[in-house]
């Protein structure tokens, strides 16, 4: 088994149409939206990277780190975050999502991000957590644009905020990434990572 990681759009095709079928298998496309021949996920402005466990020629898990800029307690932070982390359904529960989910904490600590933040499913706060981030308690992370808000806190989401920090900067001032509204505004594309 190896971990792949490039940017995305420069994924190889074989191995990014497996991820497109990852993808379309835990999030099912809307009879709106045709998914053959899509180009890349997110957005480039937020410098997607993927990240790929592959044994042989096939994906077994597949995620992406988003990174941005963020503006947040008086301070301006490198922030970087997971979306998209799918594991083949034959092939889960062996460990595969976890293995991936560290190595990508990892990454974005040598990237020189001063903090990770994402959301997850409340259910799947404890296979994060057994990676190696940590819930952020209380925290809202506000996704879309200013103009367009789209929190992790709205109706109907059941969401929790997970991250970890990586500079000295950002650690001195983790009471105030907790119990916080923190302004991510990836855009329209992404909405929330």
């Amino acid at each position: 088994m190896r971990i792949v990681s490039c940017p995305e759009a420069e994924v190889p095709a074989p191995l990014r149409a497996q991820v497109l079928e990852l993808q379309d298998d835990a999030w099912p496309p809307g009879p709106a939206e045709p998914r053959s021949g899509r180009g890349p996920t997110h957005d480039p402005a937020l410098r997607p990277v993927s990240m790929l466990l592959v044994e042989g020629d096939v994906v077994l898990a597949a995620l992406d780190v988003l990174s941005k800029e963020i503006g947040h307690a008086g301070g301006r932070w490198r922030a970087a975050g997971l979306s998209t982390v799918v594991t083949r359904r034959a092939a889960r529960g062996r460990g595969h999502g976890r293995r991936l989910v560290a190595a990508a904490r990892d990454a974005v600590a040598a990237s020189g991000a001063d903090v990770g933040l994402f959301t997850c499913d409340r259910p799947l706060l404890a296979f994060y957590e057994s990676a190696g981030w940590e819930e952020l308690p209380g925290t809202v992370l506000v996704g879309g644009t200013p103009q367009a808000p789209f929190p992790s806190d709205a109706p109907g989401f059941d969401k929790v905020t997970v991250g970890a920090f990586f500079s000295a900067g950002a650690a001195a001032r983790r009471a105030a990434f907790e119990h916080a509204r923190i302004a991510l505004h990836p855009g329209e594309i992404d909405r929330l990572w």
